[in-house]
């Protein structure tokens, strides 16, 4: 399809209808491009008005129309739909339209709405209709050349008078209704005007199309028109009408303008972006966020970082960052809790208008530290779909919680769209526009410097900063989109987080399980689940990988931290009792209140390979005793032969042999079998009573660390 340009106006190659659209566009908005698209899906004639010309109000429309129509005056054979741009959407082809029209036997036909605007009081002037909507719209009208010419013929008025009333009072004048032969789409079957009837539309999906359907009056429109908060409901309808996404075809227009990245040579070619990180609460896995921050697919040189950190506990994990990485980006700037913006919402209009002011700026990319992107080519996706707001979708694991809305309530708050779910699900996957999104979005740092170029995007009323952002980015006319075309990550719950440890994220079983196995699980934990990379050093005794490096060390520092090692005497007032038969020196998980997330990593993570190991025993991993044990040559270096209080026992290897300490190991005295080079991350598993009679080696140089469970006593 072939786009003529000139003259103010494009026109598709032509067509077999002696139809025209005339429209008006100041501006080339979101809404605009879309309107475009939806006349070219149906090679319909379009001339644009007014693109010379700065917007000064609806009244321009008018005169600009009279002015389009002086040419085809005497044309009565060619008929002209009139209509808005920014907020329409064309259903349908010429074909469909010029039937309907004609069948409505009138010269003219305007859309009709439900409510009298501008003047309520003008109400009780209009014809009386048995069905259908009463009210004249005047965003959207139908009729032969030479009629409205003279519908307009007496239009005196400025660009700031109203289009609506003028057309209006000629309406509600028998005698100029009757002249130019005027009748309004009473039962909206050329047009849907939504505004005031949001309750009336649907969307109807038959044989790879999708229409709006006026359930009302059992009608299909040709065109849809949304205006004020009804453009919700089109943005809704828009992503669906006209051929945009259907459940045979998927996704039409995904691949449609995009800019690829993929021929650029060299780093320097790249589009320069400025990240805006952002830290406004206590966060688990912070470390985990800014090493995919530095693993992200995009040249660093064409990076430039804007970090805004107002936790404290938070500082330690930034600083670490930076020192290593902080000279491999194009610029960095840190904002700290000691220096810390007034305010969340000042901390984002700071980093946004970094990319405002500067021209080489082509994109700014916001994300919050609680969002795991764990697609690291995200960047290039998102520049390449080529849309002003592009979001990846990303959601808590196992949850419908989302970084979008698909639907405001009608005090601007969220409402579940009827796709809401499948597209959080990926049962619909596609580019989405949607009114609300949050946490993680790519903008364009031309419509930053154009359409959005007031500084304080972030603040509006009482709302949120991200409401407030999104209600100014409404306001605007910029549409925002979301991108769940691939996976890219998933939000952190950050509910119950608390900083009152050392190694906090080690609390995170329960509320962030996958960022915590990921964390802390061993990579090969995998292959011992399937039976495979799992020893048996000695009968009955089965090695396998547990924890990562990470893991062990944390919880090292952890129960060091703490501090409060038992003195290794039989008196132990932690047991009932107070008496312990086989002493260590040891912390109790207790002690550090982790015997919940310890019981819980048994369950999900040792369980299943005792069940495999032991088939026929099933567990729910109950303990009474879980501690870690210390061995120094001059504190305790070993252990007395013993049985465990266990049916069977986990023995975690906390740090490495020949390493941080040399001897150590354990002996089982039936089987005159020893392990004496435990690997660290490993667990040892075993029976614990009658037949695993065992003993601690003697440590003799350095401190070694296990973790020990005496599994269902």
């Amino acid at each position: 399809m072939t786009l003529i340009h000139g003259g103010g106006a494009w026109v598709i190659e032509k067509s077999t209808y002696n139809l025209l659209v005339l429209t008006v566009a100041t501006e080339e908005t979101d809404g605009f491009r879309r309107f475009q698209r939806s006349a070219q899906c149906f090679n319909y004639k379009v001339k644009i008005l007014g693109q010379e010309e700065e917007w000064h109000g609806d009244g321009q429309k008018v005169r600009l129309l009279k002015a389009a129509l002086e040419q085809y005056a005497d044309n009565e054979d060619l008929v002209i739909l009139f209509t808005e741009s920014y907020d329409v959407v064309l259903a349908s082809g010429p074909a469909e339209l010029l039937k309907k029209f004609k069948q409505a036997k009138s010269k003219v036909v305007f859309s009709a709405e439900a409510v009298a605007y501008p003047e309520r009081r003008l109400e009780p002037k209009y014809p009386y209709v048995s069905e259908g909507k009463r009210f004249l719209g005047s965003g959207a009208f139908i009729g032969y050349a030479s009629h409205l010419h003279k519908l307009v013929a007496e239009w005196d008025g400025d660009d700031e008078t109203s289009d609506q009333l003028f057309y209006t009072k000629i309406f509600l004048d028998p005698v100029k209704r009757e002249k130019v032969n005027i009748t309004l789409d009473h039962r909206c079957r050329i047009f849907q005007n939504i505004h005031g009837s949001e309750g009336d539309v649907v969307l109807k999906f038959e044989n790879g199309r999708v229409r709006a359907r006026n359930m009302v009056y059992d009608t299909l429109p040709v065109l849809i028109n949304g205006k004020g908060p009804s453009k919700l409901l089109l943005n809704y309808l828009g992503n669906y009408v006209p051929r945009v996404w259907t459940f045979e075809t998927g996704c039409v227009i995904c691949d449609e303008g995009l800019r690829s990245l993929s021929g650029l040579k060299t780093d320097d070619s790249f589009p320069l972006v400025v990240v805006g990180i952002f830290i406004e609460q206590p966060t688990p896995f912070v470390s985990e966020f800014f090493k995919r921050l530095s693993n992200l697919q995009y040249p660093k040189k064409r990076i430039q970082l804007y970090i805004a950190n107002h936790e404290t506990h938070h500082q330690k994990h930034v600083e670490k960052f930076l020192q290593v990485h902080s000279l491999e980006y194009n610029n960095v700037k840190y904002v700290g809790p000691e220096e810390a913006l007034s305010n969340f919402a000042e901390a984002r209009n700071a980093g946004m208008d970094i990319c405002r002011q500067n021209p080489e700026c082509e994109y700014y990319f916001s994300i919050d530290v609680q969002v795991v992107l764990k697609n690291s080519s995200v960047l290039r996706t998102l520049i390449e779909q080529n849309k002003s707001i592009l979001a990846p979708m990303v959601s808590r694991n196992q949850d419908l919680w989302s970084n979008f809305w698909g639907a405001l309530s009608s005090d601007g708050f969220y409402a579940r769209s009827e796709d809401y779910i499948d597209i959080v699900q990926r049962q619909r996957i596609g580019i989405w526009n949607v009114p609300y999104i949050t946490n993680v979005y790519l903008v364009k740092g031309s419509v930053l410097r154009k359409a959005l170029s007031q500084y304080d995007l972030f603040h509006s009323g009482n709302l949120d900063p991200d409401m407030s952002f999104c209600d100014n980015v409404r306001r605007k006319g910029v549409f925002m989109f979301v991108n769940n075309r691939q996976s890219f990550g998933h939000i952190l719950s950050l509910e119950n987080y608390k900083t009152t440890h050392l190694h906090n994220d080690l609390w995170q079983i329960f509320q962030n399980i996958q960022d915590w196995k990921e964390k802390y699980i061993h990579p090969n934990h995998t292959l011992a689940l399937k039976g495979k990379l799992i020893e048996s050093p000695c009968p009955d005794v089965y090695w396998f990988p547990i924890f990562t490096e990470t893991a062990c060390d944390e919880i090292v520092e952890e129960m060091e931290n703490y501090g409060q090692w038992s003195g290794g005497g039989n008196r132990d007032e932690r047991l009932q009792g107070g008496y312990e038969n086989v002493p260590t020196i040891d912390i109790h998980m207790t002690q550090i209140n982790y015997e919940k997330e310890w019981q819980k990593f048994l369950l999900d993570f040792v369980a299943p390979i005792t069940e495999k190991m032991f088939p026929g025993y099933y567990t729910q991993a109950q303990f009474d005793l879980a501690f870690v044990v210390r061995y120094k040559p001059d504190e305790q270096p070993s252990l007395v032969p013993h049985h465990d209080a266990s049916t069977f026992t986990i023995n975690i290897a906390l740090n490495s042999v020949g390493q941080d300490y040399e001897g150590g190991g354990c002996r089982f005295l039936r089987y005159d079998c020893s392990i004496k080079a435990p690997r660290k991350g490993w667990a040892l598993m075993h029976p614990g009573r009658l037949t695993h009679y065992h003993e601690g080696l003697p440590t003799t140089k350095g401190t070694r660390y296990i973790a020990v469970s005496f599994v269902d006593p």
